[in-house]
């Protein structure tokens, strides 16, 4: 998708090596980015017990990750907001970013089904911000991976 827009063809393929040659040399592609949702559901009182981090919108444009209560991290918008992030790249020539969440809501040390769940929630925010945004974020899943069956189940929902 982001080849065709940026060629202003509809099948850049179809146009030859040199075309994707062009089009590759025009992109700044940052391939390390880390995105969550600006809101998700209290996840100590959906799943029945703590060790999750949630967010605390606190001013414009910061927000607290609260781990148990305690700060794990302040944040700015520009880890929530697509919109943000799109500034920031523009200042930076950045064209495409590939998004990921944030290494600590990976939850390798939940149950299954419940990191499975969070997954669903985080997943389903990047593809949204791919789809509204398709010439500019590439979209990483987030995968139960202490239970490879799942992983598998979430990532053919994702693709």
């Amino acid at each position: 998708v982001v080849l065709s827009v940026l060629c202003g063809k509809r099948n850049c393929i179809e146009f030859g090596v040199d075309c994707v040659r062009w089009i590759m040399s025009q992109l700044k592609i940052d391939i390390h980015n880390h995105i969550l949702p600006e809101t998700w559901p209290d996840l100590k009182e959906r799943y029945g017990y703590g060790g999750w981090i949630q967010l605390q919108h606190h001013c414009k444009g910061k927000a607290k990750m609260m781990k148990d209560g305690q700060l794990f991290r302040v944040i700015d918008e520009n880890c929530w907001s697509p919109e943000a992030r799109i500034r920031d790249m523009d200042n930076t020539g950045v064209t495409v970013q590939a998004l990921s969440t944030v290494p600590v809501m990976f939850s390798y040390w939940a149950k299954p089904e419940d990191t499975l769940d969070l997954c669903r929630i985080i997943n389903n925010d990047i593809a949204s911000t791919v789809g509204k945004y398709p010439t500019r974020f590439v979209g990483l899943a987030t995968l139960p991976m202490q239970a490879p069956e799942l992983a598998v189940q979430e990532l053919k929902r994702c693709v």
